[in-house]
């Protein structure tokens, strides 16, 4: 990677008003009231692909369904990503704003927010070339929710189709006081699985108990012990988490089921430790059947895997010194999450290293009980929000394609 030079003035191009960006909030606003489902993002991409035609760059689009590259050429130099996501979530609107959706899904985790301040950031980078050189590449990627959308884009030879960056950039509104850039090394969203677990038992009538081996009770141990591998095996410093979001077992109240069947959530920010629980895990659902005398060995499925968001840290480094000196006070050093994103599968891809954080986007009267992702109140409070993140793209891509100011 090329030698990242900070530019001294990029406090005052980020600032200067000279780019017209009054268009963001109907852009927003209008994404926010048509919200569409992972693969389904039909008309939202024709919104973004519509906005790009402002700017002086080559779209390449249809890579893994309605995902789309932006590509900025400026001469020589770096190359650097930054990404945006753009589905909804099927989630009921309760916001009650003349903007909220009314089709049953709803922009409950801030993709319209990331997609309009990313678009955003074209709109500088493009009217400033000046003070930068190499290339820029604006991802928009499709599909998050589902953990597939930047899976299907890299099978779908995203990293043929264009230019190599040498770092990829992204972000995520979170709650926190609204336009608080919050970023940091090292990991700062978790890896996180999903485990089906089935459970032979054998049936009987709800009057012969003994005639059955009773899976409902089998699950019921393993749900009980799931906690002790967390408080027993986990040292007290490091983070894990198990959870059980499904248990099946039986349809009828006097018969005693044939099986059971479980599904585990786990969330960590070490993949050897989550090895090692699972290992832990499996042992001990393995014994619970022998205990019972389980007439077949339990199977285990494991599904949905998401990697540990892990920053480099020489790339956090420089856009946290960039983000200092465009966002003074408002930068501040990120507390990990505990959810998880699919961002890194794009860097990893091409072998490159990254920096993804925050921006806070909770209205300071409801700072002390703010509505999350994913529920069907969060709304970011816009100004201060849409501010920060999109002069936090700018700063984070020009941070390395920057020319040296004198």
């Amino acid at each position: 990677m090329a030698d990242p030079t900070v530019n001294p003035a990029l406090a005052r191009l980020l600032t200067d008003g000279s780019v017209d960006l009054s268009w963001q909030r109907a852009f927003y606003e209008d994404l926010h009231a048509h919200p569409e489902l992972s693969h389904e993002e039909e008309r939202t991409a024709g919104r973004i692909q519509e906005q790009l035609k402002s700017y002086d760059c080559e779209v390449v689009t249809g890579i893994g369904g309605f995902g789309m590259v932006a590509i900025f050429r400026n001469g020589d130099g770096p190359t650097a990503l930054m990404r945006a996501d753009f589905d909804g979530l099927p989630v009921a609107e309760e916001t009650g704003v003349e903007f909220a959706a009314t089709n049953g899904a709803m922009h409950a985790c801030g993709h319209d927010v990331h997609t309009t301040a990313l678009l955003g950031a074209c709109a500088l980078i493009d009217a400033h070339r000046e003070a930068w050189q190499g290339t820029f590449l604006a991802l928009f990627q499709p599909a998050e929710e589902s953990s597939m959308g930047a899976k299907y884009m890299v099978a779908d030879k995203l990293t043929e189709r264009v230019p190599k960056p040498d770092v990829c950039l992204g972000q995520h509104i979170m709650p926190g006081p609204a336009g608080q850039v919050q970023s940091i090394a090292g990991p700062i969203l978790a890896g996180c699985d999903s485990l089906r677990i089935h459970i032979t038992g054998r049936s009987a009538h709800a009057s012969m108990p003994h005639e059955a081996i009773d899976p409902s009770y089998v699950a019921a141990m393993v749900v009980t012990r799931l906690q002790a591998i967390v408080g027993r095996e986990v040292a007290p410093h490091d983070f894990f988490v198990i959870s059980v979001g499904e248990l099946h077992s039986g349809d009828k109240n006097n018969i005693i089921p044939g099986s059971a069947e479980l599904v585990l959530n786990t969330r960590y920010y070490k993949p050897e430790l989550a090895q090692r629980v699972y290992a832990s895990l499996e042992r001990m659902v393995r014994a619970e059947c022998v205990a019972s005398g389980c007439p077949a060995e339990p199977t285990f499925e494991y599904y949905a895997h998401g990697e540990v968001t892990d920053n480099d840290e020489a790339v956090h480094g420089t856009v946290r010194a960039a983000f200092d000196d465009v966002f003074g006070e408002l930068s501040v050093t990120a507390e990990p999450a505990t959810v998880s994103e699919d961002f890194c599968y794009l860097p990893q891809a091409w072998g490159v290293p990254y920096n993804f954080w925050f921006v806070g986007c909770t209205p300071e009267d409801q700072l002390n009980n703010p509505p999350v992702n994913h529920q069907s109140t969060f709304l970011p409070d816009y100004a201060p929000t849409m501010d920060s993140a999109t002069r936090a793209g700018a700063a984070a891509a020009l941070s390395f394609l920057g020319r040296a100011a004198g």
